[in-house]
């Protein structure tokens, strides 16, 4: 899978990495796919204690207090549906997520930055259309210059992406932990294969 490629892009907060909870909207979907909808074993239980969400499965690891013993929640559904947002915020990570961190001049994996496709210093505006991943070498051989004066070309024209789109992309790129009870509900919206 693509995870070497992202997994720098990613901050995993430390109570993740030990008993993440899978968090579902009302209708049983991820409220993210990259990053992963996950939260700290202790949010889970919290939100529980409130009535905020529903523990669907759980771990075989249980935390107590001097009065109660809880087990772990390895996958909760929000008891509120929340609303997904209607466009795309315009944001580093997305534009990477849109262009599939690769660099759109040469194709190339890792380290990323951004250009301007029309550069600033021609009227170029910093906007989904005009802005894409490049790799520092491409941006730099492409500079304050046009396309056609750097001889250089896009793999794909940038365009503005639906959130659901952005989504999908994400699907490609799994996080480097997945618990077995997870499965059940990270693809099943997928769409199949014919």
């Amino acid at each position: 899978m693509n995870t070497e490629f992202s997994t720098h892009f990613v901050r995993s907060p430390a109570g993740l990495r030990d008993h993440p909870a899978l968090v579902l909207n009302a209708d049983f979907r991820p409220l993210s796919y990259f990053p992963l909808s996950l939260w700290p074993w202790q949010e889970a239980i919290k939100a529980t204690f409130l009535e905020r969400v529903q523990v669907v499965a759980e771990y075989d690891v249980c935390v107590r207090s001097p009065s109660t013993e809880f087990r772990l929640p390895s996958v909760v559904v929000l008891r509120d549906f929340v609303k997904p947002v209607r466009s795309a915020a315009f944001t580093r990570f997305n534009l990477f997520l849109r262009d599939e961190f690769t660099c759109q001049y040469c194709g190339a994996r890792g380290e990323l930055t951004f250009d301007h496709v029309l550069p600033r210093s021609r009227g170029g505006r910093t906007t989904w259309e005009n802005v894409v991943a490049a790799c520092p070498p491409c941006n730099l051989r492409k500079g304050a210059k046009t396309l056609k004066q750097a001889g250089m070309s896009l793999r794909r024209k940038p365009f503005r992406p639906e959130p659901g789109r952005l989504q999908n992309i994400g699907r490609k790129f799994p996080p480097n932990y997945l618990h077995e009870s997870w499965m059940d509900f990270l693809y099943w919206d997928a769409e199949l294969e014919a």
